[in-house]
């Protein structure tokens, strides 16, 4: 949806209309890029943490991930999607089972855990920056705040549908649907 609504963008921008094939190559690149990431990825995740796991060398781990994460971002834009899809796939990508022989050689936590000194610091950068790169006079015009009402509506009813996947005896539905909804970071892609 990113990828489709970055196209309607920059069509806008170009002065031209987006046309419906437009659409369906940007959708057809994006599935394409998450299905060869994900194959090439798990191959190549096995390997380089296969060869990983014999060095003698501390912080591999950490550096690995980021390394996957921003070069998958970077293949992402390359092709013509928002760098986010490449993130997203390197998240599909890293396989704790993978990594699970060097963490046992090195000690090391998990990547979430690693993670977690580094997004304390750069997710309020993020927001900040996105934030101040959001023009909000767009958001005066009507057309604007009637999509915008029209996607989070959209947004939360598919939430709530998908929820209904869950088939946990006692799982509340309502709740699993909620706390689906992004926290903002998506949204503010969408909005600068």
């Amino acid at each position: 949806v990113l990828a489709v609504v970055s196209g309607v963008i920059q069509a806008a921008d170009q002065g031209r209309a987006f046309a419906p094939a437009g659409a369906a190559l940007i959708v057809a690149k994006a599935v394409g890029f998450l299905v060869g990431a994900i194959v090439v990825g798990q191959w190549l995740s096995k390997v380089v943490f296969r060869f990983a796991t014999r060095l003698e060398a501390q912080g591999l781990l950490l550096s690995l991930a980021l390394a996957f994460c921003f070069g998958l971002s970077l293949v992402a834009g390359m092709v013509g999607l928002a760098p986010i899809v490449g993130a997203f796939a390197a998240g599909l990508v890293l396989d704790r089972a993978h990594y699970a022989a060097l963490r046992e050689r090195t000690g090391e936590r998990d990547v979430s855990d690693l993670m977690h000194p580094l997004t304390t610091f750069l997710v309020p950068v993020f927001f900040v920056l996105m934030g101040m790169g959001v023009d909000l006079t767009v958001f005066g015009h009507g057309g604007v705040l009637g999509f915008a009402a029209v996607l989070t509506i959209a947004a939360s009813i598919g939430k709530q549908v998908c929820a209904l996947g869950v088939f946990e005896k006692g799982a509340d539905r309502l709740a699993i649907g909620l706390g689906m909804i992004p926290r903002g970071e998506v949204g503010l892609i969408f909005a600068s």
